[in-house]
């Protein structure tokens, strides 16, 4: 199959290139400002409309390494892995609505969820969850650049780390200078090529392959799991740790915050459902690249899954579509790694510099030249790491997984006006002990130690599953769909589970975090005001900017002392503007 795959030539790839990230460079230099604002690098001030919100938050998601892992689903459990993927990665994003709009009316001039946990408990909650985005953004580029050098490496003369390097310098060459701004934008062109690619290309491939007869002629080649559609396989190695992980992503996800925190408050249901179906048709579609290279008998070159679709395209399109192709992955993958350096950088701008060294006191422009050399150092990181070639599916699965841990006292901190610092800080880093262990098989499972770890994954079942119906339904719903989900599992989840790991110790993570979390609390006599947040998170650009915003009626900051500010006057403008930056202290 090798001798049948064609390439780009290197003049055509450079053309490429210099066209797609020539015309982000264009657009973001044309909302550039002379004087750039720390909140609009972060946040874009918080007031991004529906259709960039939407296309942008559906672009981010569908990154080369989602596509890459989708396909890689699709070839090795069969035509459920992409619908695994593709599903519960898109109820992932549904499950942001609710919970995001008590994060912003409780929030809704934050940047970061760890600004708001340093607002609601502490610095040590604030760097927990600002350094597991860190690791998790670090990887997640790390992915998407081993995605464009796989591509590369496969569709033109150029090597792998020529790749990376050209994709890297790319995106930051045009993220760098105006941050999210220019992230959300240009999303929203490269969302448009993705979907019209994506559209034409999968069912080029499909027919060019055999059609519809590629399923008679080629069942042979899958195993009585790949052929069962309700594989049990595939449910127990791919589709419930993904559907484990992608809550811990929808909450603690620095990505989607940002967008969270970026669009209007009133649009916030209307985009993330837009977004859903967008992702969920999108990467389902390009997992069947993976089901029919399965049913083809197509090895994957090198035996690295992670070339098996920029193969499939080698393989099956003509030149022109292969250029579409090209340029649907780079888009996926400059999409995400864009948002990935900005959601870096707002965590360096504003949990690590502007709460920790600056001491809630920052200076806006040495904000801004903080986060530009948080993405210099990021992609600089990011490259190195690529040349590891690392599995991007065990990748993601694993970063879920580690966010596990968090989603509890995260989402608990919210509405629970008892969870106390020692509550998030101690629960969420038992869980992670727990956690680890078990992921990477440290321990024997054998006897009683299989049957304890059971019994917390089973309980993690109903944490999950509550959690999902607590978001849509309320307390009462979620207490009840947990409980049965915890009864139900048991007779089969115990003495059975610990021999899948990666689920395993995801759902340990959500159970002891869990536990804990609540245990801890209930001894608490703390009652805290939600109030405080608004007070404590809020605008780091000069006072007058933020007087502007209050004069329009953009905004209204409330002091946890005193009465609301109304905006009558230019005295109380002041005082509101004041209170923020103070209470950061």
């Amino acid at each position: 199959m090798q001798e049948q795959l064609q390439q780009l030539s290197g003049p055509i790839v450079v053309a490429l290139f210099l066209a797609f990230f020539g015309a982000s460079l264009i657009i973001s230099l044309r909302i550039s400002k002379k004087r750039e604002n720390a909140d609009g690098y972060m946040t874009g001030g918080g007031r991004v409309g529906f259709g960039i919100s939407a296309a942008s938050m559906t672009a981010t998601w569908i990154w080369a390494a989602s596509m890459y892992a989708s396909a890689t689903s699709g070839y090795t459990y069969g035509l459920s892995g992409p619908i695994h993927y593709g599903l519960w990665g898109a109820l992932m994003i549904l499950l942001i609505y609710p919970f995001g709009r008590r994060i912003r009316q409780v929030a809704p001039r934050a940047h970061t969820i760890a600004e708001v946990m340093f607002a609601r408990h502490g610095r040590s909650s604030q760097l927990m969850l600002a350094g597991s985005n860190v690791l998790g953004s670090i990887i997640s580029l790390t992915s998407n650049l081993i995605a464009g050098g796989a591509l590369i490496a496969m569709l033109s003369p150029f090597t792998f780390g020529q790749g990376v390097l050209a994709i890297g310098a790319g995106v930051l060459l045009y993220t760098l200078w105006s941050g999210f701004r220019a992230s959300v934008l240009t999303d929203f062109m490269q969302v448009l090529f993705m979907l019209g690619a994506v559209i034409i290309i999968i069912p080029v491939v499909f027919f060019a392959a055999g059609g519809p007869d590629l399923f008679v002629t080629g069942a042979n080649n899958l195993t009585p799991q790949q052929s069962n559609f309700f594989s049990s396989d595939a449910f127990f190695n791919q589709g419930a740790p993904y559907i484990a992980a992608v809550l811990a992503y929808a909450i603690g996800n620095q990505t989607i915050a940002q967008r969270l925190f970026a669009v209007r408050e009133d649009l916030i249901k209307k985009t993330f459902v837009t977004a859903t179906f967008g992702y969920g048709a999108t990467i389902i579609g390009i997992g069947m690249l993976g089901v029919i290279a399965l049913y083809a008998g197509i090895e994957p070159m090198g035996g690295d899954v992670n070339n098996l679709i920029p193969q499939m395209a080698a393989t099956y399109l003509p030149p022109a579509l292969l250029a579409l192709f090209f340029i649907m992955i780079i888009g996926s993958l400059s999409s995400t790694a864009d948002a990935d350096l900005t959601a870096l950088s707002s965590i360096v701008m504003a949990d690590i510099y502007g709460q920790n060294i600056a001491k809630g006191k920052p200076n806006p422009r040495t904000m801004v030249l903080v986060g530009r050399v948080t993405m210099i150092v990021a992609m600089t990181a990011g490259m190195y790491f690529a040349g590891s070639q690392l599995n991007i599916l065990d990748l993601l699965v694993f970063v879920g997984a580690l966010w596990g841990a968090l989603v509890f006292p995260v989402i608990a901190s919210f509405y629970w006006n008892r969870v106390t610092n020692a509550a998030f800080s101690i629960s969420v880093v038992v869980a992670l002990a727990a956690f680890i262990p078990v992921r990477f098989a440290w321990i024997s499972m054998d006897g009683w130690v299989g049957i304890v770890f059971d019994v917390l994954s089973t309980i993690g079942i109903g944490v999950v599953l509550g959690l999902m119906a607590f978001g849509f339904f309320g307390k009462r719903v979620a207490l009840w769909v947990g409980s049965i989900a915890i009864v139900a599992a048991a007779p089969f989840a115990i003495g059975f589970l610990h021999t899948y790991p990666v689920l395993s110790g995801s759902l340990v993570a959500y159970s002891v975090s869990t536990i804990l979390c609540t245990l801890i609390t209930l001894r608490s006599k703390q009652r805290f005001d939600f109030d405080l947040i608004r007070v404590r998170t809020g605008d780091f650009d000069p006072v007058e900017d933020i007087v502007a915003r209050a004069k329009t009626g953009e905004i209204s900051v409330h002091s946890g002392d005193t009465d609301g500010v109304d905006g009558s006057d230019a005295t109380s403008h002041q005082a509101a503007a004041d209170a923020a930056p103070t209470a950061r202290k």
